[in-house]
């Protein structure tokens, strides 16, 4: 069989219809069958492209005018969205960006966890589209002998210069890191040189709590060194009452990592509170926390929901961070056990646990797929297994030992629908039965879509080798 033929060339300009789009939200195009992906395209819509890249398989396109123009397309109110990869759907709809995360998963669904009966809801969606992010991270860079902050250009380390606010981020948080910005600027602070691992001042981070606008302020430096910090510390917190505690971590690697080991308390606390529900969480630099507070609140009642968890319960909380699911958990169950790679965070998860007067958790420091085998062998049997695991899913032996648990129902949070799909599969595989799926928008504007899905047991199976 000859090989088979590419129907277009670099530079080539061709006019496609867009049919369907990728998980990251670009447009999906076909010529002869042959898929060109266009951002900025929305389906439904025609127009003139240019082909800017052609691999075997699938090339790239560039969007050069809309000729038949969707419904759901609108200005996006972003001056530097087109440049900017912070956000990819502010060209469309709310409406149409909650149906698109949804189609997302019914895919991930059907072609990686082979379910095609299995019931994806709607996407809960906000009501509030706007300026939900709680955290704010912003690289600095200088530009005419003045420092700038903005997020970098789609798949590049090069700065979108003179960004003075960003549309999903907490305006009061945005509007400090300005401040903090010109000050700095003034007292001469230079920035950090990615590239020769020079200067001083490498991110402005700012994290508000959302009842009372208390906000941490954190500067990354590549020194310990940091004269200009009084003078910084006490402008800044004359003109913001509200910022309770200012840090300044240090960083010297060479590396696209944010926050490097060490930290040193400028001012006030070392920490702040912000609340979800009726919880109260202590919050340090390194802790992670949901940054869209209210559609966290939803995520973790969908959670309890699926958990189906009463009094006699026992539940294990794999991944549970700073405790935050757990301590829901926790006001229905009879006891909790919560395992966290991170050791500053399980120290956060027993304080938090202290603050709001929950005594029937308990928090461990491992390896959730190392922690979980020893406790079955331990004789730990949970009714209910939570997992809440990074982007990359769960380890394989963390869901062989779910499956050795036998709970009754797992509950799975996900961040990566391509990742729950194939955990899915697997304990699909040993004898549970995916019943549902709610996908949750926590992070408007952009492609990422959080899920929640229940499991249930439905037989004695056990994964075969």
């Amino acid at each position: 069989m000859g090989k088979q033929k590419i129907p277009v060339q670099k530079n080539d300009i061709v006019q496609v219809t867009c049919t369907d789009f990728t998980h990251d939200g670009n447009g999906v195009c076909k010529i002869d069958e042959y898929p060109l992906f266009v951002p900025y395209m929305i389906k439904g819509e025609r127009a003139k492209v240019k082909v800017v890249k052609v691999n075997k398989r699938f090339g790239y396109g560039k969007l050069i005018k809309v000729i038949d123009e969707s419904r759901s397309r609108r200005e996006a109110p972003c001056n530097v969205f087109y440049q900017c990869g912070g956000c990819q759907l502010q060209h469309m709809t709310y409406d149409m960006q909650l149906e698109m995360k949804r189609e997302q998963v019914k895919d991930v669904m059907r072609k990686i966890a082979r379910l095609d009966d299995v019931i994806v809801h709607p996407v809960f969606g906000t009501g509030n589209e706007w300026r939900y992010r709680n955290k704010i991270q912003m690289p600095v860079g200088e530009k005419d002998g003045e420092l700038i902050t903005g997020f970098y250009k789609p798949r590049s380390h090069q700065m979108v210069a003179d960004m003075e606010t960003c549309h999903i981020q907490n305006e009061f948080g945005d509007e400090i890191v300005a401040t903090a910005r010109d000050i700095a600027s003034s007292l001469g602070v230079i920035a950090y040189d990615e590239k020769n691992n020079r200067g001083q001042l490498r991110h402005i981070i700012t994290r508000t709590a959302q009842k009372t606008n208390d906000t941490m302020v954190i500067f990354v430096t590549r020194t310990e060194h940091f004269p200009e910090q009084k003078e910084l510390v006490d402008q800044l917190t004359k003109y913001y009452p509200e910022i309770k505690s200012i840090i300044q971590n240090i960083n010297s690697k060479k590396t696209n990592v944010i926050l490097g080991e060490t930290s040193k308390t400028l001012y006030g606390e070392s920490f702040i509170y912000d609340t979800i529900g009726d919880l109260t969480f202590k919050l340090s630099p390194k802790s992670f926390f949901q940054v869209n507070n209210v559609q966290t609140e939803k995520l973790y009642d969908v959670a309890l929901q699926y958990a189906k968890i009463d009094r006699d319960d026992v539940v294990v909380d794999a991944y549970c961070g700073i405790g935050s699911i757990s301590l829901f958990l926790a006001k229905r169950a009879k006891k909790v056990y919560g395992v966290e790679i991170v050791a500053e965070a399980v120290e956060a998860a027993r304080d938090n646990a202290k603050l709001n007067d929950v005594d029937n958790v308990e928090f461990v420091v491992g390896k959730a797929e190392e922690v979980m085998p020893q406790w079955y062998e331990d004789g730990l049997r949970p009714d209910v297994i939570i997992v809440d695991p990074p982007r990359k899913g769960c380890d394989e032996k963390l869901l062989e030992a779910m499956l050795a648990m036998k709970p009754e129902r797992i509950v799975y949070v996900s961040c990566n629908p391509s990742t729950l799909a194939r955990d899915l599969r697997f304990l699909e595989d040993g004898g549970y039965k995916t019943e549902e799926v709610q996908p949750v928008d926590m992070f408007s504007q952009t492609y990422h879509v959080e899920n929640v899905a229940r499991l249930e047991r439905i037989c004695n199976q056990t994964k075969k080798s």
